[in-house]
């Protein structure tokens, strides 16, 4: 303690008297009398905040294991006793200056931790007297001695909730699934386009509507409000859309007319679930058209994208459903909805298919304070859904055909299904009445894609992610952010790369398809020690030439665990350079699957790897 050492004569226990503790070297402490016995009634002297008493002393042993445990039961509300040499003033009146004894077991040769090792996580200790720089010195010290004995931290390493590290495996297929979703967006003449990860809160809140709760807000060194890029999967259906950062951007560039595409991450503030390909963050790939143009041809455009993508993913069977906000606004109102109550009903039909109608009904009822017979006429419409035949029979509906909005949305969907029998995916779609989507700014059609089967073990229920891409149209967005309010008509897409990738991964592992993490073409290895420098020119040559190469980064590595990496990762070629090819100016090609091998002279052997690697 403070580079002293201490043996158990150093402490003493008094025996006359109320039960004292004390040392050769330190204050005393006294503790009053158990109840009922001879000293009961002596009461220790007090001086400042020490108490003192006289007795006689007796040299603490083992026994004094015993007589502290009975001193804990009989006095448990005065804590432990804090013990300091003399050498050392006592403690003052300020218990963050005393010193605490966690439990240390039985140490030999130190008197204290026999004591003290018997005190389990004890309070703040009982503070004796004045504290000065040498005593603060012993606490330290004591501090140093205890460290190894306390107990350990309960930090977990961990990933933020509703977050997920991905491993090489899992970034080749999602690499692979974005690439081909990207490929799709050029092929129907995308560019590219980013915006900042956050965005300024105003202009986020007011877009979201009733979901902007959902929203990770950020408060800048200046005192900005800023927001992360947003998502909504509303309830149970998706909107990985990022059109209110496409929207700023065109209204602060004065963009009339666009086509684009953007991959990034957003993130959402709601109960992760992770079986289901729902995250806090994730990465969605959008695709939007912006400009004035004849009604309903880059709405076709974007469900045609949105069939092509889910069928070159090879997910199973998919569904397209469709409905337009006019049409669900223009139901609400001829049932007789509040206005006022418009978006708060749409969001309820919303859960349709998650939800049965007549849980739908109830919350609809119950809490949001719809009639009963309203939400039963809404009930006769929003559970109907076909065709182009369904757009049909709502055209003759007699309530449905007063109403102005409803009339326009079937018109454009009576196209929209033209269209779409002209690029042979007709079939694909559904027009469904409960379609709602969440978001408040939604003008027009409206979609969402779902899977009807996804791949599973026999013995398991299907992977159930809910739908895995959405859209719609939102004209009016655009014109919220322009100073003057001019209107940019847009209509876009997003696809669920996480819920996809969940589906993906799974049907891997069913089939125990195997992942090649590395791109890796061509090993560079050697049978001899000492030719590190031959195999770093020989390496610096393939990558100059554009091959993918790699090399083990050791002086002397084995000619067979070269060969048996090649073989784990899915090298096709290695080239071999030793001491008897480099004299006779050949590398030796070696193919890893036949395991054959030939010569070819140094000059020829990057047009000799470019010429395998074509044909494979």
């Amino acid at each position: 303690c403070g580079g002293h050492r201490f043996s158990s004569d150093d402490f003493r226990l008094s025996s006359g008297g109320p039960a004292r503790l004390e040392s050769h070297h330190s204050v005393q402490q006294s503790l009053p009398a158990p109840t009922g016995s001879a000293e009961a009634g002596r009461k220790p002297e007090r001086t400042g905040t020490t108490l003192r008493d006289s007795g006689g002393v007796e040299t603490l042993t083992s026994n004094m294991v015993l007589g502290v445990r009975l001193y804990s039961a009989l006095y448990p509300s005065w804590g432990p006793v804090c013990l300091l040499p003399r050498s050392f003033a006592s403690c003052s009146g300020n218990p963050a200056s005393c010193c605490t004894m966690p439990q240390l077991g039985l140490l030999h040769g130190r008197a204290w931790a026999v004591l003290f090792g018997q005190l389990r996580r004890p309070p703040g200790a009982v503070c004796i007297g004045a504290v000065h720089s040498h005593s603060q010195v012993a606490e330290a010290a004591l501090a140093t001695q205890l460290k190894p004995h306390q107990e350990k931290s309960n930090f977990i390493i961990k990933t933020p909730k509703g977050t997920r590290d991905l491993s090489p495996q899992q970034m080749v297929v999602r690499e692979k699934i974005i690439d081909m979703v990207v490929s799709c967006f050029k092929r129907h003449g995308a560019k590219g386009l980013d915006t900042p990860a956050f965005e300024l809160k105003e202009m986020l809140t007011e877009k979201y509507g009733e979901d902007s709760g959902l929203i990770y807000d950020l408060k800048d060194q200046g005192g900005e409000l800023l927001s992360l890029r947003y998502d909504l999967t509303y309830s149970s259906s998706l909107t990985y859309l990022c059109e209110v950062p496409f929207a700023r951007y065109l209204a602060m560039n004065k963009v009339k007319k666009m086509k684009r595409y953007h991959v990034g991450n957003v993130w959402r503030r709601e109960s992760p679930t992770i079986v289901q390909g729902r995250y806090r963050e994730f990465c969605q790939c959008d695709f939007d058209i912006a400009g004035q143009f004849d009604p309903m041809i880059p709405d076709a455009e974007c469900l045609k994208i949105m069939c092509e993508i889910l069928s070159g993913l090879q997910l199973g069977d998919f569904l397209i459903k469709v409905n337009d906000r006019r049409i669900l606004d223009g139901i609400f109102a001829v049932c007789g909805v509040p206005e006022s109550k418009f978006h708060a009903i749409c969001s309820s039909v919303d859960k349709l298919d998650k939800m049965s109608w007549k849980d739908v009904r109830h919350e609809m009822v119950a809490k949001k304070g719809l009639a009963a017979e309203i939400a039963d006429r809404i009930g006769d419409y929003v559970q109907c859904h076909g065709g182009v035949s369904l757009v049909e029979q709502m055209f003759q509906d007699p309530r449905l055909s007063q109403n102005k909005q409803a009339l326009e949305g079937l018109g454009d969907l009576k196209l929209l299904f033209e269209y779409l029998t002209l690029f042979g995916i007709a079939e694909k779609i559904s027009f469904d009445l409960s379609l709602a989507r969440g978001l408040d700014y939604y003008t027009g059609v409206i979609y969402e894609a779902v899977l009807l089967q996804t791949p599973a073990h026999a013995e398991e229920e299907p992977l159930n992610v809910g739908s895995v891409a959405a859209g719609g149209r939102y004209d009016g967005l655009v014109g919220m952010f322009d100073p003057k309010g001019h209107k940019v008509p847009c209509v876009g897409l997003s696809i669920g790369v996480e819920r996809i990738f969940s589906i993906v991964e799974q049907r891997m592992k069913t089939f125990g398809e195997n992942i090649r993490t590395t791109e890796t073409q061509v090993f560079v290895a050697t049978p001899q020690k000492n030719f590190l420098q031959e195999r770093l020119k020989l390496i610096a040559e393939l990558w100059d030439a554009g091959i993918k190469a790699e090399l083990m980064y050791k002086n002397n590595p084995k000619l067979l665990t070269q060969l048996h990496y090649c073989e784990n990762m899915g090298i096709p070629l290695v080239v071999i350079i030793g001491e008897q090819e480099l004299k006779e100016g050949v590398i030796k090609l070696r193919s890893v699957a036949s395991r054959e091998e030939v010569a070819i002279t140094r000059e020829n052997l990057v047009a000799e790897i470019q010429k395998r690697l074509s044909e494979s």
